[in-house]
């Protein structure tokens, strides 16, 4: 039957209001009683309008009518049915239609392709346009747009230079469809300068084109390319679009121009995009680096709340501000909408609870983590451990280490770092060699953490080991590595290496100089120290405090009163840096170190918060050097009330009472320590050997090589007595004749390492020794001698400070 007039009248009226239910009625009530076929057209525009409507059952009845009318499509038809399959994913069906056709065109290939290349089944897509090559069907910009984004969707935008040769060939390369594909295909794959010949190869460049340049530059880091184009379009009279925004946003985030970024957020306010998503991202981004914190939550509040986005990037901006507690409020705020965290979300506002230290929020959210099925994640895993490790709850972190079924360089770096937080340098290492067994290759992090590790233990072996994998990897070069080198090297007896270190460094920062500057202090090498104080006030680097920690200690390491007076007042005057506890200990023992004890209780007293321990016993160590047991016994007693257990204090005051042969106090002293149940700490040393730590206490006679050793220091007494040595034994503070403190001198600890020491360590070799009490004055003495003796260097570092002993001579200028 030939369709009627009115019929067409209707079938386009109803189809440009988009009534699909009545274009259904009419044609059941028009034709099919009548067993009636329509057209191609009436076809077509049907289908049309079943996609429009999203209504799959009614493409599907209209296929079926056609099929039982036999109606035959025209080519034109034939594509929008074969559109129907594909809007609607029946790609099954559509792929049976496509080849069921008569006849097809090029616009069937680039329609199912769409289709396949939308469902993710990329190599089919890929397949169906090779053939359209193959087969010689006509080639479009069509063809080349949907070429071009399969390649990028399949991570093979590197191979788009031959479709683009093609291209070029057709002489579609000014085509505006075409060009913006191919400079996005460029841009995934960080062409910037091809994407560049092909933006300025395009005719008639429209929005889209001006865009894609923009976000190509933005996106590969050419942040001042990408402002003067998105300046270039504005001056050509093109209104940018939420897309061009938000890249130019982006760059000026990357470029740290927040002023220049203002301006942008002032075109987006004009072109109204201020609440598009993506432009409010950025914004939020933008005034979250620049430190406007406040800003960023101003426009948080006025952004839509229907979307996780600005809640997530909001909350872990929060996080990385020292702003946990407003993290958490808006995380109770996010729970009470209707949105839904994501694991980046929980990871975010865990990181906001290990800052906090708050172990009870920590478990809460870890419940609702378990109750949205997001523990296994391996970013929310990770931030689980990491709360847990800064709660004091290591072993929860090993139980989430041990099951996470996904392990990344993060996950390990989690659990090395709660260790060496703890203080467990030992068990940090061992991770560290497993990561290294499962080839994980280690970051920066890694890296800084396992030195920091190395240096708490005082284990140079391991950290010259580590040191060589940062050069094989050459993260060497990067500043926290560098840093965490100086640190190791200067805490285990190395500053000569640490030095080395510091003066490779292309680019020093506050922690550089910081590292060195105590690092030099510790060593007792006060003048270096304070040359390079003066060396980083000519560089951009700021003092900091603890930059004055380091020189304040390296003056009070020398008896420098002068100077240190001079650098503690200068802190406010000319830094604006108020004098932390740590500053007061460091005057206070230099002060109590010369002797002027008025001067440093004068500045106790000035003090403008309650003086701490640290503070009580520098002034007591001074007392007990000094002899003045009146003040020092002021001193216990102000270190008693606050720590009771403490059991150094107890010895020194003790020793006190031995140096002035006042016996009776002295069981006093023991006597309440007892009561209290204060054990005094034994005397310790250790020294490494081949990775191996020797470890002695005082008197020890449990080494294996215990007899050798005797015999070393046989004859090393010997020896340093023919060399004018007399033993000190007033610093044997026990009532016994003389003949036995002398024994019990060569007993201690420092001179039991020292001799298994020069029994094995190779002559080429320094000896380290570490110790954890101070080295008494006679081990000092004698140790001076030996090292002349045996013409070796001798390093031992103390609770205090490291002595270098070499040629008769100490580092420390026998002033400790």
């Amino acid at each position: 039957m030939i369709r009627t007039v009115y019929d067409t009248k209707l079938l386009r009226l109803v189809a440009l209001h988009g009534k699909a239910k009545t274009i259904t009625q009419c044609f059941y009530s028009t034709h099919f009683h009548h067993q009636d076929a329509l057209d191609s057209y009436s076809y077509a525009t049907m289908l049309q309008q079943a996609i429009q409507n999203r209504n799959p059952n009614s493409g599907k009845s209209l296929h079926c009518h056609i099929l039982k009318r036999g109606a035959r499509l025209d080519l034109f038809a034939q594509n929008v049915l074969l559109n129907t399959y594909v809007n609607f994913n029946s790609l099954e069906d559509a792929s049976k239609l496509f080849d069921e056709m008569p006849l097809i065109n090029t616009a069937s290939f680039v329609t199912l392709a769409h289709g396949f290349s939308s469902s993710g089944q990329f190599h089919h897509a890929l397949h169906l346009l090779l053939r359209l090559f193959r087969e010689g069907y006509e080639v479009n910009q069509f063809v080349f747009t949907t070429l071009l984004k399969l390649l990028m969707r399949m991570e093979l935008a590197d191979t788009s230079w031959s479709v683009h040769a093609y291209v070029y060939k057709l002489g579609h390369h000014s085509d505006a469809y075409v060009g913006t594909a191919l400079l996005s295909a460029y841009a995934v794959c960080g062409n910037v300068d091809a994407a560049r010949a092909v933006f300025d190869g395009i005719c008639c460049k429209d929005m889209v084109s001006w865009t894609g340049m923009v976000a190509c530059y933005a996106e590969n880091y050419c942040h001042e390319d990408a402002l003067l184009l998105f300046c270039q379009m504005r001056t050509m009279g093109y209104t940018p679009n939420n897309f061009t925004i938000s890249a130019a946003l982006k760059s000026c985030h990357g470029l740290e121009a927040f002023e220049v970024g203002k301006s942008v957020h002032g075109c987006a306010l004009k072109a109204c995009y201020d609440r598009d998503l993506y432009v409010g991202t950025a914004l939020l981004e933008l005034y979250a680096k620049s430190g406007e914190i406040a800003e960023a939550q101003q426009l948080f509040e006025e952004m839509p709340k229907d979307d996780l986005i600005p809640w997530s990037l909001m909350i872990a901006r929060y996080a990385q501000s020292e702003k946990s507690r407003e993290a958490l409020e808006l995380f109770c705020r996010l729970r009470q909408s209707s949105v839904l965290p994501n694991n980046f979300t929980f990871a975010s506002v865990l990181q906001a609870c290990a800052s906090l230290v708050s172990l009870n929020l920590g478990k809460q959210i870890h419940s609702s983590v378990l109750k949205v099925g997001l523990d296994s994640n391996v970013f929310v895993s990770n931030a689980l451990m990491d709360v847990y490790a800064k709660c004091g709850e290591i072993e929860n972190s090993v139980k989430l280490f041990i099951w996470s079924e996904e392990k990344n360089e993060v996950t390990w770096n989690t659990i090395i770092v709660g260790y060496v937080q703890l203080g467990d340098g030992e068990k940090a290492l061992n991770l560290f060699s497993n990561m290294l067994g499962y080839d994980i290759q280690p970051t920066e992090v890694t890296y800084s953490s396992v030195l920091r590790a190395s240096a708490s233990l005082v284990s140079l072996e391991p950290g010259r080991q580590i040191h060589s994998l940062t050069i094989k990897t050459m993260y060497n070069k990067d500043s926290v590595v560098a840093n965490s080198l100086i640190d190791m090297y200067a805490k285990c007896g190395r500053i000569d290496d640490a030095r080395l270190t510091f003066d490779k460094m292309n680019k020093r920062n506050e922690v550089s100089w910081n590292a060195i500057i105590c690092g030099y202090s510790m060593h007792g090498l006060s003048m270096e120290a304070l040359n390079l104080f003066d060396m980083m006030q000519k560089t951009n680097c700021k003092p900091n405090k603890l930059t004055f920690v380091g020189v304040l200690s390296a003056c009070s390491n020398a008896g420098l009163l002068d100077k240190g007076r001079t650098h503690f007042g200068s802190m406010l005057q000319d830094y604006g840096i108020e004098p932390c506890i740590e500053h007061y200990t460091c005057m206070v023992w230099l002060l109590g170190r010369l002797g002027q004890f008025e001067e440093a209780m004068n500045l106790l007293g000035e003090i403008p918060f309650q003086p701490s321990v640290m503070v009580w016993r520098a002034l007591l160590g001074a007392c007990v050097i000094h002899k003045n047991l009146d003040l020092g016994k002021v001193c216990a007693q102000h270190v008693l009330e606050m720590e009771p257990h403490d059991d150094a204090t107890h010895v020194l005051l003790s020793n006190m009472y031995a140096t002035e042969k006042r016996w009776d106090r002295v069981a006093s002293v023991r006597k309440n320590m007892k009561r209290i149940k204060v054990k005094k700490e034994p005397g310790l040393s250790w020294v490494e050997n081949q990775g191996v730590v020797h470890y002695f206490t005082v008197g020890d006679t449990s080494h294996l090589d215990i007899k050798l050793i005797h015999a070393m220091l046989e004859w090393l007494n010997k020896k340093s007595r023919d060399a004018g040595y007399v033993p000190d034994c007033s610093v044997v503070l026990l009532n016994v004749e003389d003949d036995e403190k002398e024994r019990l001198l060569w007993a201690h600890s420092e001179r039991l390492a020292l001799a298994y020491g020069l029994i094995h360590i190779p002559p080429v070799c320094s000896i380290r020794i570490i110790k954890n009490l101070r080295i008494c004055v006679d081990c000092h003495t004698v140790i001076k001698l030996i090292s002349k003796i045996v013409k070796r260097e001798i390093v031992i570092r103390d609770i205090n400070r490291f002595h270098h002993f070499q040629h008769g001579i100490c580092s420390c200028g026998d002033y400790w």
